[in-house]
């Protein structure tokens, strides 16, 4: 696909609307990453993983937090201190 270029203007509540012609080939409720780089937004669409790969990434982080000795209880906790949030 060739870039193509579309006008638009943010709201006053900060939404955006992407015209028509370039929303073509996306259903409602896609999933987007939105980056932003100085004066630039990037959307970037997400391809969310199917059950049966969501259940084998889940089976394997359990396996992974056997191994280094990270229990349930635990994990709200690193969570939280990633996203230097106080508990």
């Amino acid at each position: 696909m060739a870039t193509e270029v579309e006008f638009t203007r943010m709201s006053t509540k900060g939404q955006i609307v992407i015209p028509k012609k370039l929303r073509a080939g996306f259903e409602d409720g896609t999933p987007f990453a939105v980056m932003r780089d100085r004066d630039t937004i990037l959307l970037k669409q997400i391809k969310l993983p199917g059950i049966k790969e969501f259940e084998f990434l889940a089976a394997k982080g359990e396996t992974i937090a056997r191994e280094r000795g990270i229990r349930e209880i635990d994990v709200e906790k690193i969570v939280h201190k990633h996203r230097k949030v106080q508990v």
